[in-house]
Parts: C-alpha cells; sequence; structure tokens
C-alpha cells in the first residue's frame, strides 16, 4: 500500500498522479492502487524540492545594526566590525528566520556558507550545525566553513578551519579576493580539501575588470588534485565583461574541469557598478553561456549590507536571472534548472528528481506549468520533504460580497 498518492499533478512529462511510499516516489501514473492518504493538488504543477546552492545563515538580517553599504569592500568592513559581538544564540536565531522563509518558498536543500576566522570564531558554526540538526524535517542542510576575510593575512584561520571540520563542517570555503596572497590561499584550501575528502566553494572574481580571472588556476588545480565535479565558484562576474573569445576560453576550462559556476544575481546587480551610477552594466555571470557548465542562481545574502533586501525565493531569483539576461520563455525550462537540476549536482544531492525511485523531496506550485511558475513568480503551497508534508501555504483567494451586502 502506498503511503500517499498526489492526484492530478502536473510533471514537465504531462499530468499524472504521484504514488509515495517509504519517502520515495513509488509509482506515476493512473489508478495506482490503494493508498493511506489522497490528495488532489487540482493539476498544480509539481517541482522537486528547490536547492539553495549558495547563502549565508550566520549573518543575514543585521541591516538594522550597520546600514547599507556602497561596495564589496565596505560590505565586508562592516560585517567585520559586528562578528566579534556574535553570539551562538544571535545567529540561531536570525539563521531561523531565513530557513523558515526558505522553507515557505520552497527550498530542501540548501548549502551555508559560515564564517569562521580569529573574530567569529566557531560560534557561528555552532548556531548553524543546531540549525542543521533544528530543521532536518524540512531542509537537508550543507555547512561550508568560510574564510571570508582571507587566508594567509589572517592568523589563526587555516587552524580555525581544521577545526571546523572536525566539529562537523561539511566543505571549506575561500575568498581569494580578500586574500593578501590568493593563490597561496587556493593552494591551501585545495590540499586541505584533499586531506579530509571534503568539497570546495569558492567566492571568486567579484568585481567588473575582465582581467585578472583567478578561473584558470582554480580549474587547473581541480584537474591536478582530481577535484573534478567537487568545486563551486560564485559570484564570479568577471564573466560579464569579458569579451566574447574569453568568456568561450573561461566556458572550455570550467567544462574541462568540471567546475561549477553560482550566480548570485541579487548581491551582483547590488554591489557591482555602484561608483557607475545609472550606466552600470548588469554584472551577473551569464550562466546561460557557459556550454557544458553545471551552473546554479543563489540568494547570497539577505537583509545586510551585501544584499538589503530578500525574501529568500529561488523562484523570484530565477526569474530575475531571466530578465537581467533578456531571456524569454523559451529559456524559462533552462532558468528552472538554475534552481533544481543544477544546483543539485553541485550539492551532490542523490536521488533528484521526479522519476520513480527519487527522493519524495516536492513542492506543489500555485501554477499550472513549472514555467508559469517562474514567469509569475508563483507561490508555492505545500511541501512533502521525503513524502511527508513539511510546509502548507494556502492560495490567496478573493472574497467576492454576497448579494445585499455592497455599499449603498
Amino acid at each position: 500500500m502506498l503511503d500517499l498518492i498526489l492526484k492530478n499533478a502536473r510533471l514537465p512529462q504531462g499530468a499524472t498522479d504521484i504514488g509515495i511510499a517509504g519517502g520515495r516516489i513509488a509509482a506515476l501514473g493512473r489508478d495506482l492502487g490503494p493508498s493511506r492518504e489522497v490528495r488532489d493538488i487540482e493539476h498544480r504543477a509539481v517541482l522537486p524540492g528547490l536547492v539553495e546552492a549558495h547563502i549565508h545563515l550566520d549573518k543575514a538580517g543585521l541591516l538594522c545594526r550597520c546600514g547599507q553599504a556602497d561596495s564589496v569592500q565596505a560590505a565586508v568592513a562592516a560585517v567585520s566590525a559586528l562578528k566579534r559581538d556574535f553570539t551562538v544564540d544571535d545567529v540561531r536565531s536570525r539563521g531561523a528566520q531565513v530557513i523558515e522563509a526558505a522553507v515557505r518558498q520552497g527550498t530542501m536543500h540548501m548549502r551555508t556558507h559560515v564564517e569562521v576566522d580569529p573574530r567569529a570564531g566557531l560560534r557561528s558554526l555552532k548556531a548553524v550545525l543546531a540549525l542543521k540538526d533544528d530543521y532536518a524535517f524540512a531542509l537537508d542542510l550543507q555547512v561550508c566553513a568560510f574564510a571570508q576575510e582571507g587566508l594567509t593575512n589572517d592568523h589563526g584561520t587555516e587552524a580555525l578551519l581544521e577545526q571546523a571540520l572536525a566539529q562537523g563542517a561539511d566543505l571549506l570555503g575561500g575568498c581569494p579576493y580578500t586574500d593578501s596572497d590568493p593563490l597561496a590561499q587556493i593552494d591551501i584550501l585545495f590540499a586541505m580539501a584533499v586531506r579530509h575528502d571534503v568539497d570546495l566553494d569558492f567566492h571568486l572574481d567579484f568585481d567588473l575588470d575582465p582581467d585578472g580571472s583567478q578561473i584558470k588556476a582554480i580549474c587547473d588545480r581541480t584537474i591536478r588534485h582530481g577535484w573534478q565535479g567537487r568545486v563551486n565558484l560564485g559570484h564570479v562576474t568577471k564573466l560579464a565583461v569579458m569579451t566574447d573569445g574569453a568568456l568561450r576560453d573561461h566556458a572550455a576550462m570550467l567544462a574541462q574541469a568540471r567546475v561549477a559556476v553560482t550566480a548570485l544575481p541579487a548581491t551582483d546587480l547590488y554591489l557591482n557598478g555602484m561608483d557607475q551610477g545609472h550606466r552600470a552594466p548588469r554584472g551577473v555571470a551569464p550562466l546561460h553561456l557557459l556550454e557544458g557548465v553545471t551552473v546554479a542562481v543563489a540568494t547570497n545574502n539577505v537583509m545586510n549590507p551585501f544584499t538589503p533586501y530578500g525574501d529568500c525565493s529561488l523562484l523570484r531569483m530565477a526569474n530575475l536571472y531571466a530578465n537581467v539576461m533578456h531571456l524569454g520563455a523559451g529559456d524559462f525550462t533552462a532558468c528552472l534548472r538554475m534552481i533544481t537540476d543544477g544546483p543539485a549536482r553541485i550539492l551532490r544531492v542523490a536521488d533528484y528528481g521526479l522519476s520513480v525511485g527519487d527522493r519524495a523531496d516536492l513542492i506543489v506550485l500555485d501554477a499550472e506549468t513549472a514555467e508559469d511558475g517562474l514567469a509569475t513568480i508563483a507561490a508555492p503551497l505545500m511541501g512533502f520533504k521525503a513524502g511527508r508534508q513539511s510546509f502548507d501555504r494556502p492560495a490567496a483567494r478573493l472574497l467576492r460580497p454576497t448579494a445585499g451586502t455592497l455599499p449603498a
């Protein structure tokens, strides 16, 4: 007997019923047999749970404490000044608000960067590891121990990264452009990742100068260490201002090394080109032109100097990317993959999708098709994590007046 049947679902392959048993999709089709529960979702679109490839839970919700910044350097400095006073309870509380908002928006898998350095110590890590347990019923959370302010120039950070891995961090992250010796940082992090057998996720090339990219350095080391499929690059906004030939060359390097790229439209648009006023370029990596590269769009920051807004909607991020890149309806499916299949590969989520045998991590959109959902930023109405309903968000409805109730 099935545990649950979702009747009248709209999948990419067409209308069907979804049978769920043991936390997995057990059957697709009609007349699936007996089930303990049957839910009619009334011909709405179903997607696999959305995947957030890049977010910062530890520094979300800081806007009221430090205001906004006019550059990435100013944003880093503003948060750095606050980190010494972060407490476990503070980070846990702010992070919980973001996770709950993300879950309501359909996110079921998430990778968060957590700053580990002499200012933050391991307090933020402790808070986020607690959140990983707190919300395991609704969200799989990967924790990236992250050196935001450099590594070779920030004594004590390397030892703290080692401790973070020992205490439960899942992978390592770096930010070469804040380091006094960017290539040395890259080498240290690759060596540490190989030693601990963990993935890597770098903030890279976050500016609008087409020269000086460190993509080649990352790709060369990825191949040398056999880390293909285990490295992700966030931002990489230099790609947005390269010539066509340079873009093709860098895309080929990324594809050969199987290095993924995640664009962060809200932050990348906000911080890039502030000094150029209304003539500022877009400053978002053109993911759709990176042939053969695994790509994703993600949230990055929420309500802090890096990004002074955000509702944790990945559908909104994919929609924003489509707008910025002048992509029409024919590209909506590819944009949807940037918040589903692409980031699922980056996080190496097992059994992800909408086929029989996949995990029953599903969301139901208030739209007839997934593409309509992207175009309208449709609200996810409900989600099922391993077949168990994890959130409910009833559809809005108009309350029409009844006869005789209108004012004279």
